[in-house]
């Protein structure tokens, strides 16, 4: 008689990998997360409720098969569990890594709203697709059949690779640009490796590398290769450029030196660590070292800025936010682990305005309270007459969000139409733009999202561009 290894969420409390101490981890940028052992994600992986409606897997934006590979984690059966995780994932030990499952899978849990701790299912993923890696049964895209159709991907962030993949199991040829000279987008310069180490990402490049996807680095369109010659070139494009243009902030003094943008910030940290020569470290213009730090923002490229800043050796480091930690829009473990390296959180504050003479020395403050709620719900945050004052500061960080690029024009396609934020006018089922064979995906159709929203705009995508494809064959052959 079969003995069933589920359900075993009422003996077993929830564990989750052991996490370096931070004063350990916060002098490298090695991950924070042990691996779990295989009797440990197999005890996890038993705690699952195996429920009639998997809430996890409805709250997943690519519907991951949570439970069927849990179920087959809790039983050791591990290549199926990774076989089972792949088909809706392609890029599972990242998501295991950076998804704020707090927000997604775990927090929608059976057994978390029932009072028994979440399943740990972004530690489970991740380690299920590391022991793939380290098995061999990670193995590079073989079409059974390849085709004559080429596609133009403008952009290697996750939204691009994952629709190249999906593009060249079907047996398409696949070229993508992009204006850096790693592939992986964010995910190569954008998230620092205590949360997610570039050789996890470098290894998928190469994988698709190996696959056949080719790929055409330090090129910019409209620059070095004309938009309109890619269209020409391909018989499809998809556009994947994200949103790299950061909010910017007003108030006397903003302009001062010493007040910087996260994305060039966490970029010069990331190119250092791996091994570039960055001016702007080396001249402390992008360097936290021995300064009082001030971070401006609450979302998870916050989160990123402060735990770097710490890394690097700043005096001190706070982070202003405009509401109070419950209403963040940030990861809130992301948040707790700040907090135990040395964060301070300054909440209901937002800056008014910047001193010094050129260059930055402090940040004026206003003290905000909460108010009615505003069109998404949440309480808006109203300025506190008569309570400013000012924190000192060697360098502020600006982490206020991001917003796309003026792309019809910096291309010189004005037909391409975009929505009144800027942002790639596309289908939202299809992902078809104004444009014929042109098709969007990922944040430059959403705006700034999440990792795991992208790699499912770029799979469906991927979908849509096969179905034109085929369509044009069958146009061309009446």
């Amino acid at each position: 008689m079969a003995i069933n290894k589920m359900l075993k969420f009422v003996d077993l409390g929830r564990d989750m990998p052991s996490k370096r101490v931070p004063d350990l981890r916060k002098k490298d940028y090695s991950e924070i997360y042990q691996e779990f052992a295989a009797a440990k994600a197999a005890e996890q992986s038993s705690r699952c409720s195996q429920c009639g409606v998997p809430f996890c897997q409805t709250h997943c934006p690519l519907h991951n098969n949570i439970p069927d590979w849990l179920r087959l984690t809790a039983e050791g059966r591990l290549e199926e569990a990774y076989q089972i995780s792949q088909d809706t994932n392609t890029f599972p030990e990242i998501c295991g890594r950076i998804c704020p499952q707090d927000r997604l899978c775990e927090g929608n849990c059976v057994i978390e709203q029932s009072g028994h701790g979440t399943v740990t299912i972004g530690s489970i993923e991740k380690y299920i697709t590391d022991t793939a890696w380290e098995k061999g049964w990670v193995k590079a895209i073989s079409p059974k059949v390849e085709r004559t159709e080429s596609v133009g991907i403008i952009g290697a962030g996750p939204a691009g690779l994952a629709a190249a993949d999906r593009l060249r199991k079907m047996g398409i040829q696949v070229t993508v640009y992009d204006r850096y000279d790693r592939a992986g987008g964010l995910l190569t310069y954008g998230i620092p490796g205590f949360k997610l180490e570039k050789d996890v990402v470098m290894r998928r490049n190469d994988l698709l590398s190996a696959g056949g996807v080719k790929f055409k680095l330090n090129t910019s369109i409209g620059e070095d290769i004309s938009f309109s010659d890619l269209r020409t070139k391909h018989d499809a494009i998809l556009i994947g450029t994200g949103v790299y243009k950061s909010r910017e902030l007003s108030g006397v003094g903003s302009s001062n030196k010493g007040i910087v943008k996260a994305l060039d910030y966490l970029t010069a940290s990331n190119r250092s660590n791996m091994g570039d020569h960055v001016p702007e470290i080396n001249s402390g213009e992008l360097s936290a070292k021995n300064k009082k730090v001030i971070v401006i923002g609450g979302g998870d490229t916050a989160m990123d800025c402060v735990r770097t800043a710490i890394r690097q050796g700043a005096i001190s480091v706070k982070c202003l936010y405009r509401r109070d930690k419950k209403n963040m829009p940030g990861s809130q473990r992301e948040t707790q682990n700040a907090e135990e390296e040395g964060v301070e959180f300054v909440w209901l504050s937002s800056p008014k305005g910047f001193t010094g003479e050129g260059e930055v020395s402090g940040v004026v403050v206003s003290k905000m309270r909460l108010g009615v709620p505003d069109a998404s719900g949440r309480q808006s945050p109203e300025e506190i007459s008569g309570a400013d004052y000012t924190e000192g500061a060697d360098l502020v960080i600006k982490a206020l969000g991001f917003t796309p690029e003026d792309l019809p024009t910096l291309w010189g396609t004005k037909e391409l139409e975009v929505t009144r934020w800027g942002t790639i006018k596309a289908d939202f089922k299809t992902h078809a733009t104004s444009l014929a064979g042109v098709y969007a995906a990922g944040d430059i159709v959403r705006g700034a999202s999440l990792v795991v929203w992208a790699i499912r705009d770029g799979r469906e995508a991927a979908d849509s561009i096969l179905e034109y494809l085929n369509t044009q064959n069958i146009m061309a052959a009446e």
